[in-house]
């Protein structure tokens, strides 16, 4: 997985405050187990476990309407797209 597209266990964190899903919500939408979404969520750094996992979480969450914004000094983040 390349570093732009790469994704932290706080951005996912991040991302289910901002996008107001569960983790059983969000793991029924990306086709995964709650405990998968909870370890990544904990991991340190880069979201730990599969990369198709971790690519239909981040997938998920987009579609939930979270932009995720790569390390450009400032570090990693989240923010809601623009209606």
């Amino acid at each position: 997985m390349s570093e732009m597209r790469q994704i932290t266990g706080r951005q996912i964190a991040a991302a289910l405050g901002l996008s107001r899903l569960t983790q059983a919500e969000l793991a029924k939408a990306a086709n995964i187990s709650v405990q998968t979404v909870g370890r990544m969520i904990a991991s340190e750094g880069p979201a730990s476990g599969m990369a198709n996992n971790v690519a239909a979480v981040r997938s998920a969450l987009e579609s939930a309407g979270v932009e995720f914004i790569p390390e450009n000094g400032g570090g990693p983040g989240v923010r809601l797209k623009k209606a």
